[in-house]
């Protein structure tokens, strides 16, 4: 049996989900082949048989269709007591909520939602083209809050993939390393990368956190030291996802693992032959009980019944739109509206007309 690395805690396979790390809760990737669309924003209806719709998770011909019926998705579902973190990489994913906010986001853009005292959404994944596939890419991570911020307003926060900082390091052999910076500051030779603010009432604005959220993309070959975290219990993991292999301070590790390495500790990573993509995931613990059921995360049993009572009684504000499965038209033009009325889109848009 041979002896790791003093910097790896350990490895493991990923599975779904992927195992996560005090403060993170759930972590999944979400990569689906789909077709192209019917002209109603779903899939052709044949290709819909021997399925289990409204809950089909089959990956059959590289796609599922999860709970949605007619298009591919997560219909109206309630949340509290945590946030979502959803980074798409590729496709549009259309955002309602109870709050009457909503959102088409996609193409490396990240929706940050703080669930807080309550609210419901729906997360649904339109096919827009009607002439070539619809691939979809996604990671979904739920991130703890704190027993004292359980309770806040529900908020969410657009980063536009313009915005989001990007950090391109080249090795002496020429080969770059490109780091996704979501959460989290990045220190590199030259300068400190500073991510975009995270909401207010997150555990990530807490300055001794030390919580960051990167997607690292190293070219074949390409080798890259991941700096130390500076929080001292910062706990860290490193999901390998694509690729083939990767040494990770000497130790060959195979795609498809997960890596927890010491935060406090630089670690080497060399590339194989292909493309290698990770995502990283870092934070000081909460350090709280957690109470969870469902959609609900909570840190006693008597809150999370109180949870439950309190959405059968108000529905978390009820449900403003005329479905419980909206799309946001045929459009690629990515957008968000806020519940206060304010929309805002990428620099790169002209905004769209409000509703």
């Amino acid at each position: 049996m041979s002896t790791l690395p003093a910097s790896i805690v350990a490895i493991k396979p990923l599975a779904m989900p992927w195992e996560t790390l005090d403060p993170f809760l759930f972590c999944v990737h979400h990569d689906d082949a789909y077709p192209q669309g019917n002209g109603r924003h779903g899939p052709d209806a044949a290709l819909l048989r021997g399925r289990q719709i409204g809950s089909d998770f089959s990956g059959q011909d590289g796609w599922s269709m999860y709970h949605g019926q007619q298009v591919p998705g997560f219909p109206a579902h309630p949340h509290r007591g945590f946030e979502t973190v959803t980074i798409v990489r590729q496709g549009r994913i259309d955002h309602s909520d109870s709050l009457g906010a909503g959102a088409r986001f996609g193409g490396g853009d990240v929706q940050w939602l703080t669930a807080g005292k309550g609210i419901v959404h729906a997360e649904m994944f339109p096919l827009l083209h009607t002439d070539r596939p619809n691939p979809l890419e996604l990671f979904q991570i739920w991130l703890n809050l704190p027993a004292d911020s359980k309770m806040v307003e529900p908020h969410f926060t657009m980063f536009w993939s313009e915005d989001i900082p990007r950090h391109r390091c080249v090795d002496q052999a020429g080969r770059a390393t490109e780091v996704v910076c979501i959460a989290g500051d990045l220190a590199a030779a030259d300068r400190v990368i500073k991510p975009l603010a995270p909401p207010p009432d997150s555990w990530a604005s807490r300055l001794n956190a030390d919580l960051a959220m990167w997607t690292l993309r190293l070219e074949p070959g390409a080798q890259w030291v991941l700096p130390a975290a500076l929080g001292d219990g910062t706990r860290r993991k490193l999901y390998f996802f694509a690729g083939a292999q990767i040494s990770v301070d000497g130790q060959a590790v195979a795609v498809g693992s997960a890596i927890e390495v010491k935060a406090g500790a630089a670690v080497r990573l060399v590339n194989g032959g292909e493309v290698a993509e990770l995502l990283m995931l870092q934070g000081r613990p909460i350090g709280e009980p957690v109470a969870q059921y469902g959609p609900f995360v909570m840190n006693t049993e008597q809150e999370l019944r109180q949870a439950f009572e309190d959405y059968r009684r108000t529905q978390f504000g009820g449900w403003p739109w005329s479905d419980a499965a909206p799309v946001h038209g045929d459009g690629q033009d990515r957008f968000a509206r806020h519940a206060d009325g304010r929309v805002e889109s990428p620099a790169s848009q002209v905004p769209p007309l409000p509703a």
